[in-house]
Formats: C-alpha cells, structure tokens, sequence
C-alpha cells in the first residue's frame, strides 16, 4: 500500500523563486536562507518520493474571486505555471498522479470533507517555491506532485482544527491505497508577514519559533489556535500556517524532527521549515 514516509513544512516566499532563476543562492543576502535547505536537498536525494501531496495557496494567480475553494485538489495529468505579472517562472510543467489524487478526493468526500476537484490548474510560487527549494533547477520534478490549494486569501479561512483533521483524513486516504507508493505531504506558507497597511513588514521570531515547537509536540494543541491569534501575532498573511497542519495532522500522534531551520528576513517574510517523519 502507499504510504506517508515523511511531512515537510516551508514558507513559500516568492523572492526565493526569483533567486534560484538568477542564480543568486549563495549570494550574501540569500546564502543564510537557502543553507538552511541544504540538508533536505540532499536528504530528499535519498528518499526519491514518489509523488508529493503539497499543501499551497493560490495567490489570486489562478482562482479569483468569482470561485473561492476551500479545501480544492488537482486530479490532472499535468499542470502548467501561472504568469504572476512578469510571464511563468522557468521551471518545469508539474506532474500529477491522477490515479492517487482521485483515490484522495474520494475518501475525502466519503469522510464528509466536501472538495472542489480540478482536472486542468495552473499552480503559482506558491508551489513551484517549495520544489525550487528541495530540488533545485532540474528539467524535471522528479517526482509526481498532486496540488492541494487551500483557501487563506479571503475570509472566510478554514480553522486549523479543520485543517488537521483534513490532513488525518488524507493520511487514511493514502494508506488504503493499493499501490507501493512513498508519499510525503508538505505544508507551506508563512511564517510571520504582513504585506500591507501600518503594520507591513512585522515579523515575530518568538512565536514562529513556538509554532514550530508545538508541531514536534506529541498534542495537538496547535490544531486549536484561534485565527485572531495568528492574525494578531503573525500578521495578516501569517494566516497561511494553517496549511501547515494539514502536514501535521497527516502524520499522526507523534513525530521525530529530522531538520529545522527559521531566518529572519526574506524580503519581509520571516522563513521558516521542518522536516517531521511519524514516530507512531
């Protein structure tokens, strides 16, 4: 049966984006940022997964406000990238595992998780970052990668328990899977930011960082911060860690941290990324 090996966690800024086009990694500004994905490049090297379940939002690139999905996930053969107002990042076209996603969508909808489901999608930075920051530049992914968008652009945005008991309900799902598949979910967004209005540009090192401790907690009291909290604290766009739990909620009670890492700033983001495996 396929199986959920490992759940990976990273902001998606796209500035990173941006500086894996131009080579700019090992520059002063980027070099403390990307050496914090060192050790997961080339841990994923030796993990070779089979396809990814990744957790992203659309940044207004692709859906716009005439459709606002909540929990929406990509069923396709291939996805094609967005042009986000300065033409489609170079970067491969991604690749789905449309047998796999169409088994996730159905246990969802039987499990009462009601999904839109997309046959042709275009993913943004929101997506194509975290491949960026795992594999580098290959001409292709190397694994197959189904999209799971999750609505934090406009409220109103699902809780957080509701997004961990999503992820539970995708981990059911891929384990009664027939096919020997290594599969890793991984959250995105965040950390703190705020984009716009007087309090653009806030960042919040403390609490980022206890985020981060409570996802290696064996409770689940991170599946319960109130949406005030993170908007408070984090900013308004620090909403986005909620896609975050759909991660951890998919691998169970209790997880091992095999890396962590947190930098301040990236543009005015604060980055923020874990790699957790179950320990059930």
């Amino acid at each position: 049966m396929a199986k959920i090996t490992a759940g990976v966690g990273s902001s998606h800024v796209p500035l990173l984006g941006v500086a894996v086009d131009q080579g700019k990694e090992k520059d002063d500004y980027f070099g403390p940022i990307f050496r914090g994905y060192d050790w997961t490049r080339e841990w994923e090297k030796a993990e070779k997964p089979d396809v990814v379940v990744l957790v992203y939002n659309d940044h207004a690139s692709y859906f716009d406000m005439n459709i606002v999905p909540t929990f929406a996930i990509g069923c396709g053969e291939r996805f094609g990238i967005c042009d986000e107002g300065w033409g489609p990042r170079p970067v491969p076209e991604v690749e789905g595992h449309p047998d796999l996603a169409w088994h996730i969508a159905q246990s969802l909808i039987l499990d009462d998780f009601d999904m839109t489901i997309f046959n042709k999608l275009d993913v943004d930075h929101g997506l194509t970052v975290p491949l960026s920051m795992m594999f580098g530049q290959p001409e292709k992914w190397p694994c197959k990668v189904i999209p799971f968008a999750v609505n934090v652009v406009t409220y109103p945005v699902p809780s957080g328990n509701r997004c961990w008991a999503i992820g539970e309900a995708i981990k059911k799902a891929v384990e009664s899977f027939p096919e020997d598949l290594n599969v890793q979910i991984w959250g995105t967004g965040g950390m703190s930011h705020q984009l716009q209005g007087p309090r653009a540009g806030l960042l919040n090192r403390e609490w980022d960082n206890k985020f981060l401790d409570m996802l290696e907690s064996d409770n689940d009291d991170v599946r319960h911060i109130p949406h005030i909290e993170y908007l408070r604290e984090t900013g308004s766009e620090g909403i986005e860690m909620v896609m975050w739990l759909i991660m951890r909620g998919a691998m169970g009670k209790k997880v091992k941290t095999l890396h962590r890492h947190y930098h301040i700033p990236c543009s005015n983001t604060a980055i923020g990324h874990i790699v957790l495996e179950p320990a059930d």
